[in-house]
Parts: C-alpha cells; sequence; structure tokens
C-alpha cells in the first residue's frame, strides 16, 4: 500500500470508529511500525484532520452525534487523591476530555485524557505508574483544570457537589 493510500484509509478508520484505536493496533492493522502511524497521524493533523491523541488511541470526535454539555472545573488535590477525584466524575456518568494547567513560563499545558469509565481511570492509573511519570497537576501545586462532558446539567451538579464535599472543586 502506498503512503497516500494508508493515510487515506487511515482516516477513514479512524472515523468509522466509535472508539480510540491504539497506535499499536493500527500499526498491526496496516502493516507498519508504530512510529510510521505516529508520522501519518502528525501528516493527517497538519493537513486539517481532527484526530485526538489519548491515553487509550487515536480518535476522530463525531459532529453532532449527541446532545451533551462540557463543563471546566477548578481542581485542587495532592497526588493521593486523583483516583478519588476521576471516579467522582465517571461513575456520575461524565467523562473527563482533558486535564490542564497553568504553567508561569510555558503558559496552558493541556493533556487529552478521555476518561469515561472506571476501566478508562483504572488503565489511565496503570499507565502513569508504569511510566513512573507525575500528573501535570505537580507543575502547579495541586490546581488544574478539567474539561467535563456530561449529559445533563443534574449530572453536572452532582458531579460538581461530589467533588465539593471532598474538597478538591475549588470554587
Amino acid at each position: 500500500m502506498e503512503t497516500k493510500e494508508r493515510r487515506a484509509a487511515l482516516q477513514e478508520r479512524l472515523q468509522a470508529s466509535p472508539e480510540a484505536v491504539t497506535g499499536t493496533a493500527l500499526a498491526q492493522e496496516f502493516g507498519v511500525s508504530r512510529q510510521v502511524i505516529v508520522g501519518d497521524i502528525a501528516i493527517l493533523r497538519a493537513a486539517g484532520s481532527r484526530i485526538v491523541a489519548t491515553p487509550q488511541g487515536y480518535w476522530i470526535p463525531k459532529e453532532n452525534v449527541k446532545q451533551t454539555i462540557q463543563a471546566t472545573l477548578v481542581c485542587r488535590h495532592n497526588n493521593a487523591q486523583l483516583a478519588a477525584e476521576l471516579f467522582a466524575v465517571v461513575d456520575r456518568g461524565g467523562c473527563v476530555l482533558d486535564v490542564a494547567v497553568e504553567h508561569p513560563l510555558y503558559g496552558e499545558l493541556k493533556g487529552a485524557l478521555r476518561l469515561s469509565s472506571r476501566r478508562d481511570v483504572e488503565r489511565f492509573l496503570y499507565n502513569l505508574g508504569e511510566a513512573q511519570a507525575e500528573p501535570l497537576s505537580l507543575l502547579t501545586g495541586g490546581v488544574h483544570l478539567h474539561t467535563i462532558e456530561v449529559p445533563d446539567r443534574e449530572t453536572l451538579h452532582e458531579i460538581e457537589a461530589e467533588l465539593a464535599q471532598m474538597g478538591i472543586l475549588v470554587s
């Protein structure tokens, strides 16, 4: 398969997928290395594709699939409360789309998460430990922003109330 054909097929594959697909799975599917897929994704993005990279893999957001509400929550906690924070959101039907911090030198630093289930959170926490990495909030004394997606205002209020009760939500 030629490079242009592979990139077109990769774009189609991601558009058709209802969920994220890992770079490793795409590499196996297309018979190339994971690094080739990473390069192809970068070129497709540069050409205007809305491919999003998350801990679960690559995906393309679907337009007008469902009505949801997005909100930004300001949170503060230590590393020991990270799991509880994320579980509080997903257990109530929310999706943690990303995390962002305001760095004094670099400005906003943002990481895509797309965590919508306990399994996603557990995988994220496992990967964080395996990589021996620290969460972005470490850079800002625990203060960070999450963009979350919820099906309705009631769900948003439940999540906010739970995080406030836990002492995590900054008002």
